[in-house]
């Protein structure tokens, strides 16, 4: 896979070579931080500025992949995903949903939750640039979550859902932005 500009938005991750349905194609990387200290990070970001690097593992962890990341933290928002963010064993990975063919861009949907204290421009400042036929217009999940999904030992790996707002503070310089949360009910990505 490489990095380069995408149409979504920024920069993009894409396939160089074809890739199997159900591949774990990379794990995201980066420094891991408390939330106080992606918190404190943070703290002077722009509440308008969705862009963001930090992904929450569990409650006590966050990965901030401004710090030592690596590729994953390049994959964009759609609506339509070709891949998924799963978390198993403290550690976020993203898996192909389908055949991903070569040249394609990586996606996953970052259904952030929505809350109820939301600026009146949540949506536009949480707008989709993804294009597809499905597109929501915005990166921000249904009203209600749907129940998050596992396979294999549902200790080990659950499928990402959406968190809070409340509860996250956006990361750094995502795939612009990266969200989901784990079966413990904690979002995988922060807003900051």
């Amino acid at each position: 896979m490489e990095v380069r500009a995408s149409q979504v938005h920024g920069l993009g991750v894409f396939a160089l070579r074809r890739i199997k349905q159900g591949t774990r194609i990379i794990e995201y990387l980066g420094a891991r931080i408390s939330h106080g200290d992606a918190d404190r990070r943070y703290a002077g970001k722009d509440a308008n500025d969705n862009h963001t690097f930090l992904f929450i593992v569990d409650a006590k962890t966050v990965i901030d992949a401004g710090v030592g990341g690596n590729e994953a933290r390049f994959v964009n928002h759609s609506c339509d995903p070709n891949c998924e963010s799963v978390i198993e064993n403290r550690c976020v990975y993203i898996d192909a949903l389908r055949a991903i063919e070569p040249g394609e861009e990586l996606t996953y949907d970052y259904q952030i939750q929505r809350e109820d204290d939301d600026p009146p421009n949540v949506d536009e400042i949480f707008a989709c640039r993804c294009g597809c036929v499905r597109c929501r217009g915005t990166m921000l999940g249904p009203s209600r979550p749907p129940a998050p999904k596992s396979r294999g030992n549902p200790a080990e790996r659950t499928r990402p859902a959406p968190v809070p707002k409340s509860a996250v503070t956006q990361q750094s310089a995502a795939p612009e932005t990266t969200f989901a949360r784990d079966a413990s009910s904690e979002q995988s990505v922060r807003r900051r």
